[in-house]
């Protein structure tokens, strides 16, 4: 498991095209909310950003949005699936070892299957990034994949309550949270809607 830590199993993954946790395109759930105009564009940034579908699409609204993966094939997805029009930050870096400048730099965190691909044993520490990354008020937009208790993983079993607490005890606030009447199919009832902000 600690492989996972290491951004040599993730490209073997990209390598063997068994990406399961891509949809192909933007997530429903998030393009509802771009369209929604809750969210008042601001910075964005999307750790564990894979080939960067959500990125470009909350660019294309408006965000300004930063895409960070640490492997090599993520990144070269990113940067030949690029949208002129809708440009986006893309970084290769881990999201453990962001630059200082990313201190208190963003209005938003967006969170999809990057929680749940790291080894459960940093989710505290993941949950310490997010603070550190977002301005105060700043916003934490996340769908927790996938809700249960299984064994095993990538992607490892998650529990919304954690990360809540995770994300309480660091001095964010839970504003709503929701299953997603427009999840993927497959993902039906499995994956929740949570969103806290920065105090």
């Amino acid at each position: 498991m600690s492989d996972v830590s290491s951004p040599n199993f993730w490209e073997t993954i990209y390598q063997n095209r068994t990406t399961g946790w891509d949809l192909g395109g933007p997530t429903p759930v998030f393009c509802r909310l771009a369209e929604s105009g809750e969210f008042p564009p601001g910075s964005m940034i999307v750790p564990g950003a894979g080939r960067g579908w959500d990125a470009r699409m909350f660019a294309r609204h408006g965000f300004t949005v930063t895409a960070v993966d640490f492997a090599a094939d993520a990144v070269r997805d990113m940067h030949t699936l690029a949208d002129p029009a809708a440009p986006v930050v893309i970084i290769k870096a881990d999201i453990f070892s962001l630059p200082p400048i990313f201190e208190n730099r963003f209005d938003y965190v967006l969170e999809y299957t990057c929680f749940c691909a790291i080894h459960p044993d940093r989710r505290g520490d993941y949950a310490d990034v997010i603070h550190w990354l977002l301005k105060p008020g700043g916003t934490f937009i996340g769908l927790i994949f996938p809700l249960g208790d299984h064994e095993g993983g990538p992607p490892f079993a998650m529990s919304s309550d954690q990360v809540i607490r995770l994300l309480t005890e660091r001095g964010l606030r839970l504003i709503r949270r929701e299953i997603p009447p427009d999840s993927v199919e497959r993902r039906k009832g499995i994956e929740e809607l949570v969103i806290l902000r920065k105090e």
